[in-house]
């Protein structure tokens, strides 16, 4: 009987606890500007500087898109953690490794050679694609990446493409699901020190505070602070992953859409104005 209500104490505490480092004020804020968007959002954002959080529908699955870039870095950083790849070692790009597009890499003629670390800059920064298939490869596969997204906690952040077993996932969410708050910790975790090792995630960090892609959440940041960053688009699909670091602002948010009614690839992207607005919000919230 005593451990019983010992239980039900603790599970009251741990409500109580909860309760408290939920920003409802903030969450107010954010369902303003979500307010009739004409597709699904979710969002997750958490001060750490307060220990404090605000969520909409973040434990729902959407596609990555881009952001699926995130979770092949980590493959890729724990390869060369044990040294079974050299950040700069001498690859040889391969005609068959092109995934048509406008990407950069594919643009190389057969038989040229790059380092391993510029094919993770054209991954990161410009959203290369053939760079980024050939990164998933070379880390193992979409199957390691996944075991290391378990390992990690993550338990709906996967890829999917070019991964056995995940063909039904794919038709649904394209290359790579996640969840707003699933992506925004796994670049907490980063941000921590958690992933791999100190190291490891530093270096992490820096490659993720480069992204060519700055026009949409990253633009309603002033220049002089630190973003790290990686965002994802697909027809009706427009997510992006941000975190902030000035001088008394720390934070870090994601959002992630999909449904979504207005496909177009203009500027005025109703979830592109959406995500510029939520960000301004935030930097001037936390600021």
């Amino acid at each position: 009987m005593k451990r019983l209500l010992f239980l039900i104490f603790s599970l009251m505490v741990s409500q109580f606890v909860l309760a408290q480092k939920r920003d409802r004020f903030l969450e107010t804020k954010i369902n303003h500007i979500l307010e009739g968007f004409h597709g699904k959002v979710g969002v997750y954002v958490h001060d750490l500087r307060k220990n404090r959080f605000a969520t909409i529908q973040a434990d729902t699955v959407f596609p990555t898109a881009s952001m699926v870039k995130i979770p092949i870095l980590t493959g890729i950083m724990q390869k060369i953690a044990t040294g079974e790849l050299q950040y700069h070692q001498e690859l040889v790009y391969k005609d068959s490794l092109l995934y048509p597009g406008v990407d950069i890499l594919g643009s190389l003629q057969s038989g040229a050679k790059i380092e391993l670390s510029k094919v993770m800059l054209l991954m990161l920064s410009l959203s290369d694609n053939t760079a980024s298939l050939w990164l998933q490869s070379l880390a193992g596969t979409g199957t390691r990446i996944n075991e290391l997204m378990d390992s990690l906690g993550l338990k709906a952040t996967r890829v999917n493409s070019r991964t056995p077993g995940r063909e039904t996932n794919r038709s649904q969410y394209g290359w790579g699901q996640t969840t707003p708050y699933e992506m925004a910790s796994l670049l907490e975790k980063i941000v921590k020190k958690e992933v791999i090792n100190t190291e490891t995630s530093e270096k992490m960090l820096r490659l993720l505070g480069r992204n060519y892609w700055d026009e949409e959440a990253v633009s309603q940041i002033p220049s002089d602070v630190f973003v790290a960053s990686k965002n994802g688009a697909v027809d009706a699909s427009r997510s992006e992953v941000v975190y902030v670091k000035g001088k008394k602002a720390n934070y870090l948010f994601c959002i992630c859409t999909k449904d979504n009614q207005d496909t177009s690839w203009k500027t005025g992207n109703e979830a592109w104005e959406m995500t510029r607005k939520l960000s301004r919000m935030l930097w001037e919230y936390y600021r």
